[in-house]
């Protein structure tokens, strides 16, 4: 898979992903189109899915804002675009460790408009 992009639209908001070569990765993208409702923590969006994984071994709590994460407790694709109540100082910081499998292309901080219950779509770019 080699820059494998993704559409994320949550309520009238639409961004660009580009994923990582993971494991991880592939699954999500084989598993599009995915839809879901958000919900926030922080600057963070979050949306349970069908999809059920373990962690890889590079998996943190700690991420790079603009990051796509699966979130095994959850069953869940996490969007970071700042701060979630579990940060110390100006770090992204999930609830526990999550796989980074992609990044936002642009500005993810568009994404601090989005509230909980929206609706949010995957699909091939």
């Amino acid at each position: 898979m080699s820059d494998n992009r993704i559409k994320i639209q949550i309520g009238d908001i639409s961004i660009s992903c580009i994923l990582n070569e993971t494991s991880t990765a592939n699954t999500v993208y084989s598993q599009l189109p995915i839809d879901g409702t958000a919900n926030t923590w922080g600057d963070e969006i979050y949306f349970s899915t069908q999809i059920s994984l373990d962690n890889e071994e590079d998996a943190s709590d700690v991420v790079e804002s603009g990051s796509l994460a699966y979130w095994p407790p959850g069953n869940a694709i996490c969007i970071f675009f700042g701060r979630t109540p579990a940060s110390i100082e100006n770090e992204s910081r999930a609830a526990s460790p999550v796989t980074v499998f992609g990044h936002v292309e642009g500005d993810e901080h568009i994404l601090r408009s989005i509230k909980s219950g929206s609706s949010v779509h995957l699909e091939v770019e």
